[in-house]
This record gives C-alpha cells, structure tokens and sequence, in this order.
C-alpha cells in the first residue's frame, strides 16, 4: 500500500519538529539542573554589559585594563554597599512609625466594623483574631521550616553572589580574550558572521542594560519624591524597590507601585494613596511613551507581543529570575540572529588571525566552482 505523498511530508515535517522539541527540552533540563551555575553567570553578564564602557574608557586613558576592573568593580560595589546601608538605616529608623500607624489603622477599622453597615460585634471580631491565632500556632513548624529553608538560601545566594563577582572580574578584564577563545571552536567558514553576532549581541545586551538602568533611576526619583511629598513613610525603601521593579518589564513596576499604594493606603488613608496612585500612574506613562521608546527603542527592536510572551515564558518556567532574564536574552538572540543573517560572505574576521582565515580569493574560487 503506497503511503500519500501529504502524510510523507507530515510525518517527516512532525518527526523533525519532535526532534528540536526534544533537543529543546533536553537544554531546559540541563539549564534547571545548572541554575545555580548559569544564573551567576548570566547576571554577571549583565553587569558586564553596564560596566565594560567605563573599564574601556579607563582603558584608553592607559590605565591598565586589570586595574581599570578592579576599580570599576570596587566602586560598584561601594555604590551597592551604600545604598542597601542608607535603606536599611531607612527602613530601621521608619518602622517603629509606621507600625504605630498600622496599629491606629487597625484599630480604626475595628471600629468601624462594629459602628459601619456591617455592624460587627465585639465577640465576632474576637473570635476572627483567635482563629488567626490559632491557625498561626498549629501552623508553626511550617513556618519554623519555612524560615530552615529560608537560612538555606541564603547561604546559596552568598555562594551564587561570590560566583557572579568572580565571573564579573573576569570578563570586565579580560571579555576579548575570552571571546577569542570561544571563536577558535567555531569552524572557519562561519566564524566571522558568528563573530559579528556575538559582538552585536553583546552590544545590544550593553544599551539593554544601560538604558534599564537610566529608566529605573527616574522611576525610583519619581515615585521615592512623591511618596516624600504626601508624608508616605519607608519613601527610601520604597522607591529603592521600584528601582529594582523597573528591571523586570511590564510587572515589575506595576508590583512595586502597588506596593507603595498600599503602604499609603494603610498609614495614610484613602486619600494619600489616591494621590500615591495618581503618581505611580504618571511615572509609568512617562517610562512607556517617553523614556523607553528614546532610551531602548533603537537598541532594543522587539515587539510588545514578544517582550509580553518571553516575559510570561519567563516568568513561568523560573520565577523572578527568568523573568529578569528572559527579555534581555530575548534582545541579544534576536540582534544576534539578525547580524549573522545579514554578515557579507567575505568580511574579514576581526577577532582571528590571518592564518585562520580562508582568503577571499580563495573562497570566490570555491564558490565559482560550486556553480
């Protein structure tokens, strides 16, 4: 029985489609099994891209290269350092404050239940808080793990952050030399139009993370401003966390302002955090119609689909961190993708020798023999 010419081709369309899915998988599970390793790794990249402009101009004013990490490392850390010291002095000399609102806050509201239109009794609210109390304490050794699992994490972040520095170090001093390095595995014929995507890569990756980093300062000036304005507390940790949201497209600044919205609604009431929202909603439509489309939209050409897609990918397949991760990968595969497609046959490479490459000459007659 002969086999219909359509179900030939579909089998062999579908069997190859199985094929890269299970090759794809495959990647996937390596990738989770190696997260501890590969995250490190790709956060270091990160970084490399936000500081390897000033390692190169530090470069061209003879400072050696090894020094000019070493120095940009140091003071990025110093920056760090001081910022999480400034918020958590923040966030200790605001936080008797502020639970004496919430308090006030809870006890207004308990009046209200028992005055209001619900009409609440006395007992039916006592009896919700020993509930909650009771749930609390049956649930204890959860929570006494919880935090075990908790004290754990730590521990791996430090190790994962020790690994990330040393990672960093290393391509701020020496991300030639490594990227020559990986050339020499690449076969000849195509090592060039992979060079040039890489470099292009790299250099998207660089703009992605730079202009992230310009729209996440203004984000935090804006909001951290108002939120002094109205009277909000905790205004220092608050716009540190929208500064850290605007790293993660579309949700995260839409979290972290609503996380400042609330702490308003509940140590000021309904009208500070009206204003609060009002806000927050300005500096988003500042970031989507100004800022990104001048600071990333000639570095970054993706579509809103694909950026709401890779982020949902993201986002679902590994947490904050995939989310963290997935547009910028996005944006270097798809620049990447792009400059190796449109890499002239005979560009010289710029990264091998002589030696290694094939002369033009050569190539032509290979390719009017072929013909």
């Amino acid at each position: 029985m002969a086999v219909p010419y359509g179900l030939r081709v579909g089998a062999a369309v579908f069997g190859r489609l199985l094929v890269v899915a299970g090759g794809l998988a495959l990647i996937g599970y390596v990738a989770v099994k190696l997260a501890a390793v590969l995250v490190p790794v790709a956060v270091a990249l990160l970084l490399a891209g936000l500081l390897a402009p000033t390692v190169s101009w530090l470069a061209r004013k003879k400072v050696p290269r090894g020094l000019a990490a070493a120095l940009v490392l140091v003071g990025g850390l110093a920056v760090v350092g001081g910022v999480v010291t400034f918020v958590v002095i923040t966030v200790t000399a605001g936080m008797p404050e502020l639970i004496n609102q919430v308090v006030r806050t809870v006890d207004e509201l308990r009046t209200w239940l028992r005055t209001g239109p619900l009409h609440v009794s006395q007992g039916q609210i006592d009896s919700m808080l020993a509930q909650l109390t009771t749930t609390l304490s049956e649930n204890q050794s959860a929570i006494a793990s919880g935090a075990l699992s908790t004290a754990v994490t730590v521990g791996e972040l430090v190790t994962e952050f020790l690994l990330m520095v040393f990672c960093l170090i290393f391509f701020l001093a020496q991300g030639e030399k490594i990227w020559t390095f990986l050339l020499g595995a690449v076969p000849v014929r195509v090592r060039h139009g992979v060079d040039r995507a890489g470099r292009a890569g790299f250099t998207t990756l660089a703009g992605y993370i730079r202009g992230t980093a310009a729209v996440a300062v203004v984000d935090a000036v804006g909001v951290g401003v108002g939120l002094l304005i109205v009277g909000v507390p905790l205004a220092a940790p608050l716009a540190a966390l929208v500064f850290l949201g605007a790293f993660i497209p579309v949700v995260g600044s839409v979290v972290a302002g609503a996380v400042a919205v609330l702490v308003a609604l509940v140590t000021g009431g309904v009208v500070p955090a009206i204003i609060v929202l009002a806000i927050v909603i300005g500096v988003m439509q500042l970031e989507s119609h100004v800022l990104q489309p001048f600071l990333l939209g000639r570095v970054v050409r993706l579509h809103p689909l694909a950026v709401v897609l890779a982020l949902a990918t993201g986002l679902v397949t590994a947490g904050i961190v995939g989310a963290l991760l997935a547009v910028p990968l996005l944006a270097v595969l798809s620049s990447a993708v792009r400059n190796f497609a449109a890499a002239p046959p005979d560009e010289p490479l710029a990264a091998a020798t002589d030696a290694e490459a094939p002369p033009t000459k050569t190539l032509r007659r290979i390719r009017w023999r072929r013909r």
